[in-house]
């Protein structure tokens, strides 16, 4: 028989975990604002397909109830809801929804985000500029949907693997590299570019780190110029692409004679979100690749 007082602890046991759960939770946002919510986010949109694979990284899948095309990563994220794409929101859409928290990235339909804000839905910003950042956004994202533990577990593996490449990046000779996004016109990555963080890690160097711009275009005589020593390119699943093998009419470049023409696979290194470190392996065997020719 349970007496009076178990029944009076294990109720306020209880009480204090529903407490617990609907504490108040707070995280900074790449905007250096602070967001505030009266209790872990249960409805969240994901407004960038980075911060979609983010918020299932974190633990936090469950509460995604709207997600920007394309969502494609994980599998599970495609059967989610569409809430718009890179040019436009579905506001009506995401008011039914009626989340409590949209995860935006600055650069995707700035003009909607800016309704949402009208509309009182809490906006976090992601948008990380260094590798180390992802793994910070993992750990924000886990403290804004309550799933902390997941999520802290998710950034410590990601900071795992990310210094195993940093140190034998900084014992390998250094490389220097033009990254093409695309060829017509032809546009490479600038000195603040996440994957220009992420070659220096490698033992490499952005031939155009000098560059502002994230994603500024260049010329063919601009690269002539840097005569880089690997180029690589990005592209959807790695997939060669015949532009990349275009570059073989100058054998002068030092890339060219060596053979240091490599593809990396956009979606995980174009992408800031936890897939990103799986691109950084690929990249940093490239440049392991690439000194290897350059020593024959």
């Amino acid at each position: 028989m349970v007496d009076a007082t178990s029944v009076a602890i294990a109720a306020l046991l209880a009480w204090c975990g529903a407490v617990a759960v609907a504490a108040p939770v707070s995280a900074v946002d790449a905007n250096g604002v602070r967001i505030e919510l009266a209790a872990p986010a249960a409805r969240i949109v994901s407004l960038a397909p980075h911060a979609t694979e983010l918020l299932f990284a974190a633990g936090a899948g469950k509460s995604v109830v709207g997600v920007l095309s394309p969502a494609d990563w994980p599998p599970e994220a495609k059967r989610v809801p569409r809430i718009g794409d890179a040019t436009a929101l579905d506001l009506e859409r995401i008011v039914a929804l009626k989340p409590d928290l949209a995860i935006v990235w600055p650069y995707l339909a700035p003009g909607g985000v800016e309704q949402l804000r009208r509309l009182s839905v809490p906006i976090f910003v992601s948008d990380p500029r260094t590798p180390e950042a992802i793994a910070e956004d993992l750990e924000r994202l886990g403290v804004l949907a309550g799933t902390g533990e997941i999520a802290a577990r998710a950034a410590a593996t990601f900071r795992a693997r990310l210094a195993a490449l940093a140190q034998r990046g900084r014992a390998a000779a250094k490389v220097s590299v033009f990254y093409e996004i695309w060829p017509r016109p032809l546009y490479t990555v600038g000195g603040k570019h996440l994957i220009t963080a992420m070659l220096g890690l490698c033992g490499g160097e952005n031939v155009f780190a000098r560059l502002a711009p994230p994603a500024p275009s260049v010329g063919i005589e601009d690269v002539l110029a840097t005569r880089p020593e690997a180029i690589l390119a990005g592209t959807d699943r790695a997939v060669r692409p015949a532009w990349l093998d275009e570059w073989r009419r100058w054998i002068e470049i030092p890339a060219v004679a060596r053979g240091n023409l490599f593809v990396v696979d956009a979606n995980l290194l174009h992408r800031p979100g936890p897939r990103f470190i799986d691109g950084a392996e690929e990249l940093c065997v490239a440049l392991d690749q690439a000194r290897e020719n350059l020593r024959r």
